[in-house]
């Protein structure tokens, strides 16, 4: 099983895409039985090595080893600072000075739109059958299943949005640019057209006073 690192789902293996929010999984570790180091060679009997003569290799230690002045110690009722405390982990997708959403400017219901949450946005076609239900669902917009059902990714974090490919069979496309590769996100600003099979939709962001 792989654990989604977003949601924390388990997923079959073999999921490029995690089947409760669309996020991208990351391989499973391999068997610690299989990365084990090689057994090292057998060493020599104690008494099959050279004896070192004490004296000589204690005088050339000696001499090769610069002097290492110690730290003196506190005084005597000084109190030490503690080591700074370990900074919290960051969450997962910061919070963005705006608000984005999706209008859909042709196909479907022209008008409609979408309110974009911070972090992943799946968008497809709802289908509990497959497990998918996207933030963004076009499935009434979508008579000829032209989209798939996890078909992209909108994430917002750290004050960007980005658009993601998941796979889909029909592709994504931005400001009507080639197809998107799948899984190779790309950064999205206001006004950005987006094709997901025949609907057309616009990026709109509007500023948090």
């Amino acid at each position: 099983m792989i654990k989604c690192s977003e949601c924390g789902l388990e997923n079959m293996d073999g999921l490029d895409y995690c089947d409760g929010c669309g996020a991208k999984l990351s391989a499973a570790a391999p068997d610690a039985a299989a990365v084990a180091p090689p057994p090292a060679a057998s060493e020599e009997p104690a008494s099959a090595q050279p004896e070192a003569a004490p004296a000589a290799a204690a005088e050339a230690k000696s001499e090769a080893e610069p002097m290492v002045e110690k730290p003196s110690e506190a005084p005597t009722g000084e109190i030490v600072a503690p080591p700074p405390a370990a900074a919290p982990a960051a969450a997962a997708a910061t919070s963005a000075p705006f608000k984005a959403k999706l209008s859909m400017v042709r196909g479907g219901r022209k008008g409609q739109e979408f309110v974009l949450e911070n972090g992943n946005n799946l968008v497809g076609r709802w289908d509990p059958e497959t497990g998918a239900f996207p933030e963004v669902d076009l499935d009434a917009d979508d008579p000829e299943a032209k989209i798939s059902r996890k078909h992209a990714l909108i994430r917002i974090d750290d004050g960007k949005i980005t658009i993601e490919d998941i796979g889909s069979l029909n592709g994504t496309f931005v400001n009507r640019q080639p197809r998107l590769a799948p899984g190779s996100p790309v950064e999205l600003k206001g006004g950005d057209e987006i094709i997901i099979g025949k609907t057309f939709l616009k990026l709109v962001i509007d500023p948090i006073s």
